[in-house]
């Protein structure tokens, strides 16, 4: 038994409504379905899994130490150690408001490049992370004169 519907579809979803014609329910029953699961689970995993930042129990990244912590004002460029915890592969060092070219080495470390401009004039910077779609703490870098 077939059914012959030609009445518009509406839908929240447009995907759904611009199937083909279906020669019975049970078929476009199944496809509307399937095409709907399809978005939710693809939807979903842009939600979940983004960032491996979840390893402080806390969803968020905690900076713990910075090393070095302190330098002289006019120094030579230098790379900048991260310690905490909650850190992804996503993670990006902020020197202030600015990122600088990060590497991730483990949950608990990540190095940033800090360059001779930044340490150009004495007084203090701001450090934290990035990871996962959220902040850390900020840790306060001094620049001696």
């Amino acid at each position: 038994m077939c059914i012959e519907n030609y009445e518009p579809v509406t839908t929240p979803f447009q995907a759904l409504a611009t199937l083909l014609p279906m020669r019975n329910l049970a078929e476009a029953t199944i496809s509307r379905i399937s095409l709907g699961l399809l978005l939710a689970i693809t939807l979903m995993g842009a939600a979940c899994g983004y960032s491996h930042n979840y390893m402080n129990g806390t969803g968020m990244p905690t900076v713990t130490q910075l090393s070095p912590s302190s330098t002289v004002a006019g120094g030579a460029a230098f790379t900048l150690t991260v310690q905490g915890s909650g850190f992804g592969t996503d993670s990006l060092v902020y020197w202030g408001t600015t990122t600088r070219a990060t590497t991730y080495d483990s949950a608990s470390e990540v190095t940033a490049d800090i360059t001779a401009a930044d340490i150009m004039n004495a007084g203090s910077v701001q450090v934290y992370v990035h990871s996962g779609g959220a902040n850390s703490n900020a840790m306060t870098f001094t620049i001696t004169p």
